[in-house]
Order: C-alpha cells, then structure tokens, then sequence
C-alpha cells in the first residue's frame, strides 16, 4: 500500500482532525484515510454503521425492540 505525506498542514486543522478522530474513536491517521476514502470514492468507502443507522432510522415504527422482546420472553419463562 502506498504512503501519502502532507506538508504544511494548518495547525487548526490537524486539530480539527485529531478532535474528530478522537470523538469517531480512531486514530488520526485512520480518520484521514477515511475522509480522503469518503471524498474520492463516495459509496464505496460506505461506513457500515453509518448506513445502518439510517435505515434503522427509516424503520422505526411503534413495534417493540429486541430488548423488549427478550425481556418479555425471560419474564414468560419464569413466571
């Protein structure tokens, strides 16, 4: 795999990048290679947890969750 190297990078942008790392928990570096991944090839890189987020969110409806399900579950076998 090949290396990049960026030069004369403003201060408040490696900031900026190692904030948003962090709060991703990544490292800088990984979360470099991410956007530059987002940017250049948008839908390939696709972040999976991203994409199922937003379709969990499209789905949500008045059906109880798993946790519910199981729960109630436990609570029928024991009774």
């Amino acid at each position: 795999m090949a290396q990049l190297t960026v030069r004369n990078v403003d201060e408040a942008i490696v900031a900026a990048l190692k904030e948003r790392a962090l709060k991703a928990g990544r490292s800088a570096e990984a979360e470099h290679r991410r956007i530059l991944e987002q940017v250049l090839r948008p839908g390939q890189g696709a972040d999976f947890f991203s994409e199922a987020r937003s379709r969990r969110i499209r789905l949500r409806s008045d059906a109880p969750s798993t946790t519910e399900l199981l729960r109630a579950d436990r609570d029928r076998d024991e009774a």
